[in-house]
């Protein structure tokens, strides 16, 4: 992961100014500033997070509708992000990735993963084996930032009219930062097109 692309929210003028007055800023308020929490009815916002991602975000109770998956992409549950922008109000998605993410080479895992199934679920070695080895490579992925970046791609390319925002959570010290998506173009695609 390129660290020098992480963008840090240590005061609300560090906030991108497409984020600012939106669920995302909001977000990023709440998290790394200790914002105090809005008396919310319902969830404007849908957090993408990974299952390994140990810590929770200090958000409002229904600020967000939250969807754990590996590496925090949300691909797999597309008709529940439909049905969230669609009927529940959704304004804006958040993918938030981590670093040390342990899906990054991930087959170099095979003999830990095995015998994690066998000592702790009780698998037979041989099942274990052949079942890392039909999904290992769903699983797989490359640097987190990329593949953060590429599905926040594909969620603006599905949903053109929601502002979709790839952040990174940190293990070291839990606060999330921004990602420049800026390329050796100059150009950037975060794009202010929410209709808040």
């Amino acid at each position: 992961m390129l660290m020098n692309r992480l963008i840090p929210v240590e005061r609300v003028s560090d906030i991108l100014p497409p984020y600012k007055d939106t669920s995302i800023g909001r977000l990023l308020e709440y998290h790394n500033l200790a914002r105090p929490h809005d008396s919310l009815q319902q969830p404007e916002l849908l957090i993408g997070v990974c299952v390994e991602q140990p810590h929770r975000l200090r958000i409002p109770e229904a600020f967000a509708i939250v969807i754990q998956s590996e590496r925090g992409m949300i691909s797999g549950n597309a008709f529940e992000v439909s049905y969230a922008i669609a009927l529940g109000g959704i304004r804006c998605i958040a993918l938030i990735g981590h670093n040390n993410c342990g899906m990054v080479n991930f087959s170099a895992r095979k003999e830990e993963f095995v015998q994690g199934l066998v000592n702790r679920a009780g698998w037979e070695c041989h099942l274990a084996e052949e079942y890392f080895y039909h999904n290992a490579e769903m699983c797989e992925t490359g640097d987190e930032m990329d593949v953060l970046l590429n599905e926040a791609k594909r969620l603006r390319l599905r949903y053109p009219m929601m502002q979709v925002a790839p952040l990174i959570y940190r293990m070291e010290d839990g606060l999330l930062y921004q990602i420049d998506e800026s390329d050796s173009a100059g150009s950037n695609p975060v794009i202010d097109n929410r209709k808040e």
